[in-house]
Parts: C-alpha cells; structure tokens; sequence
C-alpha cells in the first residue's frame, strides 16, 4: 500500500502532538516536534506497507525526536509546563501526572504514551520502539503499576481534603429562602 505525506499527516497529526504533549511537557515544543517528523517524512521514500506499519514508522521518527530533545535538554531553559487541553484537569493533578511520566524509563514512558495518548496498537508500539509486541504489553502493565503506585497517595492526599468552595468563605455563608 503506497502513501503519501499528505495522507499521513491527516491521518497521524493529532495522535503524534498529544504524544509530543505528554512526552516533553510544553505545546509549543510538542508542535515543533510535530512538525519536524513530516519534514523528515517529506524528505524520505515513504515505505510500501499496512497503515499500522507506517504507524509505527512515523512514531519511531517521533520517538527519537523526543529522546534526541531529552538530551540537549541541558543545552535549554526548562520549558513552561503543559496545561493539557486534550483532557481538562487541574493544573496540579497535570504537573503530578507529567513528573510521574518523567520519572519513567524512556522506553517505559514512551511505550505507554503511544498505547494511552496516542491510540497506537501493540504491534505498531513494537515497531517504533524495536520491541516485541509481547515486550510492548509487559512494559505496559509494569508502567501502569509505577505510576498506579506514584499517584496513588497523592490522589488519596487530595480527596481527603474538604473541596473549597468559589467565591464563597465559610464566614459569610448564604442561605436561600424557597418559601413563597
């Protein structure tokens, strides 16, 4: 099956810039990185395979992309970090999410990205990381439990606090009155 660049992108933009989101934790950059992918696709011969094939290729572009900014990290200031508007949430449940991310092994954290953000299957997961499928879905359930446990006392730490409400302080509480 032939592609083009034009066919890929439509089909692998979003899926490749929420993984960029996650992997490097700034939407600018997650652009950049984006973009650059179907500037090296457009510079190459697009190879004749299954669509779930030139899935894994076009991750595996993007992978090294996010390992080869990892490591010139040092050479950068440290980026914002990423307010996710994929799936709202609170900006400090994001921060503890990207920080547990971060704490994982490059292939561990890229592995899950691209099953959980991306939407990548098992078998297009192994051919952009050089793994096996069998691999892929080990590092998967061992990721899922790293950050299970990570997670999980701060999530019990935040719902054992009292929600607080907007606009409203205890001392001045306002009842209404339904009575006619």
């Amino acid at each position: 099956m032939m592609a083009d660049a034009e066919a890929l992108y439509n089909a692998n933009q979003r899926g490749l810039f929420r993984y960029f989101c996650r992997a490097v934790g700034h939407a600018e950059t997650a652009r950049d990185l984006t973009q650059d992918v179907f500037v090296r696709v457009s510079r190459s011969v697009i190879p004749a395979a299954p669509e779930a094939a030139l899935r894994g290729w076009l991750f595996q572009i993007a992978r090294n992309l996010a390992l080869d900014h990892h490591r010139s990290g040092q050479r950068r200031p440290p980026a914002e970090p990423l307010i996710d508007t994929a799936r709202p949430a609170s900006q400090d449940t994001s921060a503890e999410v990207n920080e547990a991310l971060a704490s994982l092994a490059d292939v561990d954290r890229d592995v899950f990205l691209m099953r959980e953000v991306a939407g990548l299957g098992y078998d297009e997961i192994a051919t952009a990381c050089g793994l096996t499928p069998d691999a892929v879905r080990s590092r998967i359930h061992r990721t899922r439990l790293q950050l299970r446990e990570r997670l999980s006392t701060r999530i019990a730490a935040r719902r054992a606090k009292p929600m607080r409400q907007s606009g409203k302080s205890d001392s001045k509480r306002t009842t209404l009155n339904l009575k006619p």
